[in-house]
């Protein structure tokens, strides 16, 4: 299933669970002690999220200039920018899921599903796909939106119908096929 398909159904639901949390907690505890405790939660979030993201910034930009692939660097940005966007949302519930993905010690969790995830997604999304690239050849120019070299045709059902013909790849510019 689609993950954008569910976006509706979050921004209906989760305010919902969220003003059920609030008021079985403002229940359990008290009205005043219900808004401390939730802007005690918003003042923390707001310097964690300060924190793990200027140090995650660093370690991007690092990173790079030393000429490495920040994939670790990069996930771990794309979480702390979730996990503040869910710290921002007011409610016990989001602020749980915003926490799990900025703390530094239940971070690498994070990290691995996203990134087991992402590969999960990648392998889908090739199954059954010819190669994306184009080839160069010869003067060094890319063939692009032909039928040359390798291009782009994308997704193909299945094997072409017919027989396979044997043949001989022959380079243009060449007379004499090699025996």
């Amino acid at each position: 299933m689609k993950l954008w398909r569910l976006l509706p159904l979050a921004f209906l639901v989760v305010p919902i669970v969220e003003i059920a949390v609030i008021i079985q907690v403002g229940q359990l505890i008290g009205l005043i002690p219900t808004i401390a405790l939730l802007l005690v939660e918003s003042a923390l979030g707001a310097w964690l999220v300060k924190r793990e993201g200027s140090q995650a910034w660093v370690a991007l930009t690092s990173s790079v200039r030393t000429g490495h692939l920040p994939t670790r660097e990069l996930t771990d940005a794309a979480l702390v920018l979730v996990g503040g966007t869910l710290l921002l949302t007011p409610g016990f519930v989001t602020d749980v899921f915003g926490f799990f993905l900025i703390l530094p010690f239940t971070r690498p969790v994070a990290r691995r599903a996203l990134q087991g995830w992402v590969a999960r997604r990648a392998v889908q999304a090739t199954v059954g796909r010819p190669p994306t690239s184009t080839r160069t050849r010869g003067s060094g120019s890319t063939t692009s939106g032909s039928t040359a070299y390798g291009t782009d045709f994308g997704p193909r059902p299945g094997p072409a119908p017919g027989p396979v013909v044997p043949g001989e790849v022959v380079e243009p510019g060449r007379d004499d096929p090699k025996p």
